[in-house]
């Protein structure tokens, strides 16, 4: 899904991925303020989608379609790279970090890249890597030292918090959960899923245990917004059943969640809505707080579309 540039530059900081939509209170700003400062900032950010699948499909996604009728659409920015990881990554640090991959974190964790290899399946219209470029990218560990936007709120005096849907407790780093037993052995269902939060693949966030508590489910959002208590920026990573991700049609069945589960062919509809569900009763949740009263905004952001 397209995004835009350094949207959060309005909270006096740099991130590198916005999506298209982008929704303030009404007379919050104006159009000569080129650089707006907001309170508060909630940046949602949602999986694997075009444009054209999302906005003006009101079949699976009305709310959202409404949404880009009156807001801020930008149409011009694209995925980083592929999977899913080095764009989180990106999104937080302005860089990729030379991977491409979805690999758990971890100072000795290396993976060989997923995309853009010779077994990849599919290059996008885009040149395969090169053999050195496949080399060094194997090499590279899940522990990254670049500065992120967590340093940059931290050093301007701004709070901020990271929500996690499906993530079990506090600054947990494990790469998954829930899991199930099959046929006893334990497999994951994958609701939660690491490589959608990247603040774990930092280590100056991993080594230090305030920012840690930082990192929290996202059962923790109401109680924080109810009770006024809700930082400068927000994290909201929904689980892969709310994100528009899917699972595997076993998880899908294990979870109760029938609609989560990937299709055999063709546009997954069901996923869709229910994604478009969870944003409009998040936004809703938001805008009807004490925190939207003031200057804020909320950022709806896509990581990539599975072909751009």
């Amino acid at each position: 899904m397209r995004r835009i540039f350094a949207v959060l530059a309005a909270l006096g900081v740099l991130i590198s991925l916005v999506f298209a939509i982008y929704v303030v209170p009404a007379g919050a700003i104006t159009r000569t303020q080129a650089n707006p400062k907001f309170e508060h900032i909630f940046y949602i950010m949602m999986e694997n989608h075009q444009t054209s699948q999302i906005i003006g499909n009101t079949a699976d996604a009305p709310y959202i379609s409404k949404l880009a009728q009156q807001s801020a659409v930008a149409m011009n920015y694209y995925g980083v790279t592929h999977p899913s990881l080095p764009n989180y990554l990106a999104a937080i640090s302005g860089s990729f970090e030379g991977i491409w991959d979805d690999c758990a974190a971890g100072a000795t964790v290396t993976c060989a890249p997923e995309e853009f290899g010779p077994s990849s399946g599919y290059t996008n219209g885009e040149e395969l890597l090169t053999p050195s470029e496949i080399a060094s990218a194997t090499k590279v560990p899940h522990w990254f030292s670049d500065k992120n936007i967590v340093d940059q709120l931290e050093t301007h005096g701004l709070s901020w918090k990271a929500y996690m849907q499906s993530m079990p407790s506090v600054g947990y780093t494990g790469e998954y959960y829930p899991y199930q037993t099959v046929n006893g052995q334990k497999v994951p269902v994958k609701l939660y899923a690491q490589k959608h939060n990247p603040f774990m693949y930092f280590s100056d966030i991993r080594n230090d245990a305030g920012r840690m508590k930082k990192v929290v489910p996202f059962t923790q959002f109401s109680t924080d917004l109810q009770s006024g208590n809700i930082p400068n920026f927000v994290w909201i990573s929904p689980d892969q059943c709310h994100d528009m991700h899917r699972v595997s049609s076993s998880s899908a069945q294990f979870l109760g969640l029938p609609d989560c589960a990937s299709p055999a062919s063709g546009l997954d509809h069901s996923v869709i809505k229910l994604g478009d569900t969870f944003v409009q009763a998040l936004i809703g949740e938001i805008t009807a707080s004490s925190a939207w009263k003031g200057n804020s905004a909320i950022v709806l952001a896509w990581d990539e579309n599975d072909y751009s």
